[in-house]
């Protein structure tokens, strides 16, 4: 079997002259750098060396900072993605022995490493954020596509859903805007939640479970956002005082949020599948949290102040 070759650090490339003064940066990974997309359970998670993923560092950020990222982006995927190297090359290299001693063992020991990579991968976003800006709020962003895994038939549903945490502590906020739903009575409602890991290789489907570090019982786990409402074919709600974090051990920086293709039960369904995911049906639709500044939010919460703005004048009119 022939090792890939792994670029270990991607380059950091400014996106254009326009986001140079606010401080946008972009990452890109040439041909034959980290994969983007895990076949199997040989080859390293997708998200762990992202390509084409945005770090937005803000509009206030000093040049003293940005030498310290550039000096410190050197350093972190590169330890990252050489450490996960070797952990490939060794599965790799001994992989039928592997299988006969570990069995079906073999996919949950890379679960936990996968894992345990994701845990050091949020700190060292989240010891970078405070270098830069200790005050500042923690931003993330999570792009929302169709599951690589639908049939022909089954709605393709994509979007955008933005997270905004103040500061380590406080209650999450969040804006969800997806579009794609079929066109069904308004009132119908979709369930969207935050799962466990952050692979799409298998589509939503290899999102694993719910995300619930506390082992509690559903809808009690932090990224149970609950049921959301369909108008037009389409999901636009702004949420406060939810219970994920950005920070911290728990943080679901990493880790994918799913759109779900039926109703949350909210654990009433009298059913273990209830007390587990809420009976909430298919995975139509997925994507992966990632850090970033607060350009997305700023742009989003104007978008969001006209839209009621233009509702608040249609609703005067009709009177």
């Amino acid at each position: 079997m022939q090792d890939k070759a792994i670029a270990l650090q991607p380059p950091l490339t400014w996106m254009d002259d326009s986001q140079r003064e606010t401080g946008m940066f972009q990452v890109t990974t040439p041909p034959g750098g980290c994969p983007a997309q895990t076949q199997t359970a040989r080859e390293l998670p997708a998200f762990l060396c992202p390509a084409g993923e945005v770090l937005l560092l803000g509009s206030q950020v000093r040049e003293r900072s940005l030498k310290s990222w550039r000096g410190a982006r050197l350093a972190m995927p590169a330890l990252l993605c050489a450490s996960l190297l070797l952990v490939a090359c060794a599965l790799a290299a001994s992989a039928d022995q592997v299988q006969q001693q570990m069995g079906s063992n073999t996919e949950e020991q890379i679960r936990d490493m996968h894992a345990k990579v994701t845990e050091i991968w949020q700190e060292m976003m989240q010891r970078q954020a405070a270098a830069i800006d200790p005050d500042a709020a923690l931003h993330a962003v999570c792009r929302v596509l169709p599951s690589a895994t639908l049939e022909a038939e089954q709605p393709r549903v994509s979007g955008l859903v933005l997270f905004r945490q103040l500061r380590p502590g406080a209650l999450l906020e969040a804006f969800f805007h997806l579009e794609g739903f079929p066109n069904e009575p308004n009132g119908t409602s979709r369930a969207i939640h935050v799962h466990q890991f952050g692979d799409l290789s298998q589509g939503c489907d290899s999102t694993g479970p719910h995300y619930n570090p506390m082992s509690v019982l559903h809808p009690q786990h932090p990224g149970d956002f609950g049921n959301f409402a369909v108008r037009d074919g389409q999901v636009w709600k702004y949420r406060s005082n939810l219970a994920a974090s950005l920070t911290g051990p728990h943080s679901i920086a990493g880790r994918a949020v799913v759109v779900h293709a039926g109703e949350d039960d909210l654990g009433r369904g009298g059913n273990q599948a209830s007390l587990e995911n809420g009976n909430a049906g298919r995975r139509l639709a997925c994507c992966v949290v990632g850090l970033c500044g607060p350009g997305p939010w700023a742009h989003q919460a104007q978008e969001n102040a006209e839209r009621k703005k233009r509702r608040r004048e249609s609703e005067c009119k009709a009177v």
